[in-house]
């Protein structure tokens, strides 16, 4: 049975640099942007807003939806990705709450394009949306029997 795994990522913008999280998954050291998964009786929104703070200690709200994008990865396991916009007016501290996560760094898009070390090419790709992507109302996404 398909089964895809249903994600949301954080495209963070503050002064020109994006925040990424650093991982170190099988000894190697990856960028990603604060994401994760959808869990159980919580909203696209609700989940981008829990794991930017998990994995940043950030507490800011999404503004914009940039996209959906479905991945497979080498593995043949399917992803649908929703990312988020989030401008802030000046790059924050940052805490992150999850052990995984070794730390948080702001970035030029140009240094997450370029960079050999990203998680899944939809991290790169999510910058070259946030460049040249409409942004879209987060109304459009409709959420039925669900709290906010």
């Amino acid at each position: 049975m398909f089964k895809p795994h249903v994600t949301v990522a954080c495209i963070v913008q503050a002064q020109g640099k994006f925040l990424v999280v650093e991982e170190t998954i099988h000894g190697k050291v990856t960028w990603n942007q604060p994401a994760g998964h959808l869990e159980a009786d919580e909203t696209l929104v609700s989940a981008a807003k829990r794991e930017l703070y998990e994995e940043t200690g950030i507490r800011a709200e999404p503004q914009f939806f940039l996209g959906l994008h479905q991945w497979q990865a080498p593995d043949a396991t399917p992803f649908l990705r929703f990312a988020f916009v989030i401008d802030l007016p000046e790059m924050l501290e940052t805490a992150p709450q999850d052990d995984d996560i070794d730390r948080c760094r702001w970035v030029t898009a140009e240094e997450i394009i370029g960079s050999a070390q990203l998680r899944s090419p939809l991290v790169a790709e999510s910058i070259r949306c946030y460049q040249q992507s409409p942004r879209y109302p987060l109304e459009i996404l409709h959420n039925f029997n669900l709290p906010e």
